[in-house]
Protein backbone atom coordinates (compact mmCIF):
# COMPACT_ATOMS: atom_id res chain seq x y z
CA UNK A 1 0.00 0.00 0.00
CA UNK A 2 1.72 3.56 -0.96
CA UNK A 3 2.63 5.56 1.76
CA UNK A 4 2.33 8.45 -0.26
CA UNK A 5 -0.85 9.95 -1.93
CA UNK A 6 -0.99 10.69 -5.48
CA UNK A 7 -0.40 14.54 -4.86
CA UNK A 8 2.64 13.58 -3.16
CA UNK A 9 1.47 13.72 0.69
CA UNK A 10 2.85 11.29 3.07
CA UNK A 11 0.43 9.15 4.97
CA UNK A 12 1.96 9.98 8.30
CA UNK A 13 -0.63 7.11 10.20
CA UNK A 14 0.89 4.49 7.73
CA UNK A 15 4.37 5.04 9.09
CA UNK A 16 6.30 3.39 11.45
CA UNK A 17 6.10 5.17 15.46
CA UNK A 18 9.38 6.40 15.10
CA UNK A 19 8.58 7.78 11.62
CA UNK A 20 5.85 9.58 12.71
CA UNK A 21 7.12 11.44 15.57
CA UNK A 22 10.07 12.55 13.30
CA UNK A 23 10.50 15.67 10.90
CA UNK A 24 8.73 16.04 7.43
CA UNK A 25 12.10 15.01 5.90
CA UNK A 26 12.74 11.95 7.42
CA UNK A 27 9.27 10.83 6.62
CA UNK A 28 9.31 12.08 3.16
CA UNK A 29 12.28 10.00 2.73
CA UNK A 30 10.88 6.47 4.20
CA UNK A 31 7.91 6.81 2.55
CA UNK A 32 8.93 8.08 -1.29
CA UNK A 33 11.96 5.35 -1.24
CA UNK A 34 9.36 2.93 0.50
CA UNK A 35 6.82 3.43 -2.24
CA UNK A 36 9.67 2.82 -4.64
CA UNK A 37 11.32 -0.48 -3.56
CA UNK A 38 7.92 -2.21 -3.06
CA UNK A 39 7.25 -1.46 -6.78
CA UNK A 40 10.20 -3.20 -7.28
CA UNK A 41 11.01 -6.04 -4.76
CA UNK A 42 6.86 -6.31 -3.69
CA UNK A 43 5.58 -5.66 0.06
CA UNK A 44 7.82 -7.19 2.20
CA UNK A 45 10.87 -7.23 4.53
CA UNK A 46 13.87 -6.25 1.26
CA UNK A 47 11.41 -2.92 0.38
CA UNK A 48 11.19 -1.96 4.16
CA UNK A 49 15.12 -2.61 4.58
CA UNK A 50 15.49 -0.46 1.14
CA UNK A 51 13.74 2.11 2.70
CA UNK A 52 15.52 2.38 5.91
CA UNK A 53 19.11 2.00 4.26
CA UNK A 54 18.14 5.47 2.30
CA UNK A 55 16.70 7.13 5.43
CA UNK A 56 19.81 6.15 7.37
CA UNK A 57 21.99 7.89 4.79
CA UNK A 58 20.39 11.49 5.97
CA UNK A 59 18.57 10.65 9.39
CA UNK A 60 20.02 8.64 12.37
CA UNK A 61 17.27 7.54 14.93
CA UNK A 62 17.66 9.67 18.61
CA UNK A 63 15.80 8.29 21.51
CA UNK A 64 12.27 7.91 20.15
CA UNK A 65 12.79 9.61 16.66
CA UNK A 66 14.69 9.94 13.55
CA UNK A 67 17.32 13.31 13.54
CA UNK A 68 18.64 14.73 10.32
CA UNK A 69 22.62 14.30 10.74
CA UNK A 70 24.84 16.73 9.85
CA UNK A 71 26.21 15.05 6.78
CA UNK A 72 25.06 12.28 4.39
CA UNK A 73 26.19 8.83 4.28
CA UNK A 74 25.87 5.27 5.15
CA UNK A 75 25.24 5.46 9.18
CA UNK A 76 27.37 2.10 9.37
CA UNK A 77 28.97 -0.63 7.65
CA UNK A 78 25.78 -2.37 7.29
CA UNK A 79 24.48 0.47 5.20
CA UNK A 80 27.91 1.60 3.73
CA UNK A 81 28.18 -2.09 2.62
CA UNK A 82 24.72 -2.73 0.67
CA UNK A 83 22.38 -5.98 0.04
CA UNK A 84 24.86 -8.53 0.06
CA UNK A 85 26.87 -7.25 3.50
CA UNK A 86 26.30 -9.56 6.42
CA UNK A 87 28.23 -6.76 8.68
CA UNK A 88 25.79 -5.65 11.64
CA UNK A 89 23.51 -3.05 11.55
CA UNK A 90 23.43 -0.19 14.34
CA UNK A 91 19.72 -0.01 14.54
CA UNK A 92 19.92 3.70 13.02
CA UNK A 93 22.59 5.01 15.82
CA UNK A 94 25.06 6.90 13.11
CA UNK A 95 27.83 4.71 14.18
CA UNK A 96 30.15 6.34 11.58
CA UNK A 97 29.70 9.72 13.17
CA UNK A 98 32.23 11.18 15.71
CA UNK A 99 32.70 9.83 19.70
CA UNK A 100 32.33 13.59 20.23
CA UNK A 101 29.32 13.83 18.60
CA UNK A 102 27.88 10.04 19.75
CA UNK A 103 29.06 11.12 23.52
CA UNK A 104 26.43 14.20 22.79
CA UNK A 105 24.21 11.98 21.50
CA UNK A 106 24.44 9.77 25.08
CA UNK A 107 23.97 12.64 26.59
CA UNK A 108 21.00 13.68 25.41
CA UNK A 109 19.77 10.49 26.50
CA UNK A 110 20.73 10.62 29.86
CA UNK A 111 23.13 7.31 29.27
CA UNK A 112 25.43 7.04 32.60
CA UNK A 113 29.00 6.43 32.41
CA UNK A 114 28.96 7.68 28.70
CA UNK A 115 32.39 9.55 29.53
CA UNK A 116 34.07 6.36 30.24
CA UNK A 117 33.22 4.55 27.28
CA UNK A 118 34.70 3.79 23.90
CA UNK A 119 33.29 5.05 20.81
CA UNK A 120 31.54 1.07 20.19
CA UNK A 121 30.67 1.25 24.03
CA UNK A 122 28.38 4.67 22.77
CA UNK A 123 27.06 3.24 19.72
CA UNK A 124 25.70 0.25 21.80
CA UNK A 125 24.29 2.49 24.73
CA UNK A 126 22.91 4.66 22.11
CA UNK A 127 21.08 2.03 20.70
CA UNK A 128 20.16 0.05 23.52
CA UNK A 129 18.73 3.83 25.20
CA UNK A 130 16.82 4.47 21.44
CA UNK A 131 15.33 0.88 21.93
CA UNK A 132 13.79 1.82 25.15
CA UNK A 133 12.19 5.05 24.36
CA UNK A 134 10.81 3.84 21.39
CA UNK A 135 9.08 0.81 23.21
CA UNK A 136 7.66 3.52 26.22
CA UNK A 137 6.90 5.87 23.26
CA UNK A 138 4.16 3.19 22.45
CA UNK A 139 3.21 2.61 25.16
Amino acid sequence: MPKVTKSGKVKKDELPSTLQRSDKKAQETFARTLDSAEEQYGDGERAHRTAYSALKHTHEKVGDHWEQKGRKGPSDEQAKGGRGTSKETAGGVDANATKEHLYEVAKRLDISGRSSMSKNELVDAIQKANDRETRKARG
